[in-house]
């Protein structure tokens, strides 16, 4: 989890604990959980933890999500993916004790700077394609890729987060396919709103693909105030390139956000330099 730095102290006066955790300030909350900034108290290590409300989750039916998220992020343990060091519980709550990252989030910094230098939108690229691969190949689909989820490092490395709406490989059905149709809607891939089911590796690639075209353009290459209007623009494809961008940004875009035959990580993605 992230926050942006901070010159006052991020603990109050009257520590709270919760094992060796010191706890300090709120570094973010929503409808069931929020994240504390917290500090080891053996180690020294600075860590956030997020607080899940048991009564809350039970009450929106989503703590087979939650354990899912946790099961997923245990099997993961890259660079550029945020970290879970362990998971605590009470009657009441349930803690997530994950790596601290410092520098806030990804979208933070193209919402203050806007647009990215190629060579820096290129390096934080080939980082999330390490990332989305090692996931891949530990048979873990994201289907929430969105600069939002991508935290930034005091040294500029980028990490994935938020598994919340992830999908492991068991999940597929005989098809070959998932069925769940979810995602941030200007990120989603088209064949998620087709109701006929996917595969979390190509859904993946195409939301990275918006993401780099954020990167590069500074704005979403599909958004519509009518969510109608979206999904059909997605479904077919439909964006331009801003002139700027070289020749060889914009065609790996193109061929990222193509619906078929989309690029692949394997395949072509690793070897593809712009």
């Amino acid at each position: 989890m992230s926050s942006s730095p901070s010159i006052s102290s991020p603990f109050s006066r009257s520590r709270t604990r919760l094992g060796k955790y010191e706890l300090g300030k709120t570094l973010g909350e929503g409808s069931f959980a929020k994240v504390k900034y917290a500090k080891n108290v053996q180690t020294g290590d600075h860590v956030a933890i997020k607080i899940i409300n048991r009564e809350r989750v039970l009450r929106q039916n989503i703590m087979e999500q939650i354990k899912r998220e946790i099961s997923t992020m245990k099997l993961i343990r890259h660079p550029n993916v945020v970290r879970i060091f362990e998971v605590m519980a009470s009657k009441t709550k349930i803690y997530i004790i994950l790596e601290y990252v410092h520098g806030g989030e990804l979208f933070d910094e193209i919402a203050r700077h806007g647009r990215l230098k190629e060579d820096e939108a290129r390096r934080y690229f080939q980082q999330l394609i390490n990332a989305v691969d090692y996931c891949h190949s530990r048979g873990v689909y994201h289907r929430d890729l969105k600069p939002e989820n991508l935290l930034l490092d005091s040294f500029g490395t980028m990490k994935v987060s938020d598994f919340g709406l992830s999908a492991l490989s068991k999940q597929v059905r005989d098809d070959g396919l998932l069925h769940t149709a979810c995602g941030t809607p200007n990120y989603v891939a088209p064949e998620v709103l087709t109701d006929k089911g996917y595969d979390g590796t190509t859904t993946d690639v195409w939301s990275f693909g918006v993401i780099l075209f954020v990167l590069m353009a500074g704005y979403l290459p599909f958004d519509e105030p009518n969510l109608n209007s979206l999904y059909r623009k997605i479904l077919k494809a439909s964006f331009s390139l801003p002139p700027w961008l070289s020749s060889s940004s914009k065609n790996l875009i193109k061929r990222i956000l193509d619906p078929n035959p989309r690029i692949t990580i394997p395949e072509r993605l690793q070897a593809t330099t712009f």
